[in-house]
């Protein structure tokens, strides 16, 4: 992806966290990362939740982003097992706290996303609910300031000259 490429680094304190998403009438998971900072980190929309999808979404994390030093999360027990079975089969030391206020900062940038998705009134495919919420995500990243660019450009001039 264009995007990935051109990408700023994220901070090593992580808080990862999951919001629902209307398909078809039924609930999907879209999981997220951001940093201490507040630049998402990445993303995933999957079916279900659990131990699976979140050991899906972190491994995907990990790979595009590199390893964080710590990572918050609330009380989900699919995320913690997770980040456990992470550290134990690779053997890293990933420091991983449940600290219910210390989330609010990915809480609130679920609120960018949820303002754009409330009025689709949900999708109807979970394909097109993946590429349009990639889009949503992609210009959401533009707009915080994590595309490297070489010159100054507007966000919609930055997002065309991915494609």
């Amino acid at each position: 992806m264009a995007f990935r490429q051109r990408k700023r680094l994220v901070g090593i304190s992580w808080r990862l966290d999951e919001t629902y998403i209307s398909v078809k009438g039924e609930w999907k998971y879209l999981y997220r990362a951001v940093d201490k900072a507040g630049d998402t980190v990445d993303f995933l929309l999957t079916a279900k939740r659990d131990r699976r999808a979140a050991s899906r979404f972190l491994r995907k994390s990990i790979e595009q982003c590199g390893t964080p030093a710590k990572i918050t999360i609330d009380k989900s027990g699919a995320n913690a097992a997770a980040i456990e079975d992470y550290n134990r089969d690779l053997n890293a030391s990933i420091e991983l706290r449940q600290v219910k206020y210390l989330n609010n900062i990915v809480e609130q940038d679920h609120r960018a996303i949820k303002r754009l998705t409330r009025p689709m009134l949900g999708f109807k495919s979970f394909w097109s609910a993946a590429i349009t919420l990639a889009g949503i995500e992609i210009m959401h990243m533009i707009r915080k300031g994590q595309l490297i660019c070489q010159r100054t450009l507007t966000p919609a001039q930055q997002f065309y000259s991915l494609a």
